[in-house]
């Protein structure tokens, strides 16, 4: 049980060390979280382009997202483009003012990863990706109803 609780918090507080240091992001740039975490979702996840992703792989609720799609598009920042094969699909892809931005963003990623990753050795991050892609494994097939190895 103690496991479970240490997992469940370990990654609350890296959502919550995101979290923080995309507000900075926000200052600067007259957002609020939504908004940013839109357009960080947007830059970080190519193919990934609809609201739909967004509300499914950042797990915010629909309302939310629609509506800092729409603030975001008044702000010249965001665009809607059809899906030329299914009507009902809107893709979502970032204007060229959003540039500053999406830079910010990247230095809010950079500056993330070197605070979670300091101190490791090149090694330790190898057994990490391996031990990160394994658990996500096992969890896709816990979901699907399948057995892990």
């Amino acid at each position: 049980m103690k496991r479970t609780t240490e997992l469940f918090t370990g990654f609350r507080s890296l959502f919550r060390l995101y979290d923080k240091l995309l507000k900075k992001v926000c200052m600067e740039h007259d957002l609020t979280v939504i908004e940013a975490d839109i357009i960080s979702f947007l830059q970080n996840n190519p193919g990934k382009d609809t609201a739909a992703d967004i509300v499914e792989l950042r797990m915010l609720s629909k309302g939310a997202v629609s509506k800092g799609v729409d603030s975001l598009i008044r702000k010249s920042l965001l665009e809607r483009i059809p899906d030329t094969e299914d009507r009902r699909k809107i893709h979502l892809k970032l204007m060229p003012k959003a540039g500053p931005v999406t830079a910010a963003v990247s230095e809010v990623r950079d500056e993330f990863l070197a605070a979670v990753l300091e101190g490791f050795t090149r090694e330790e991050l190898e057994m990490q990706d391996r031990f990160m892609r394994r658990l996500f494994d096992n969890t896709k097939k816990a979901m699907e109803g399948r057995k892990w190895s």
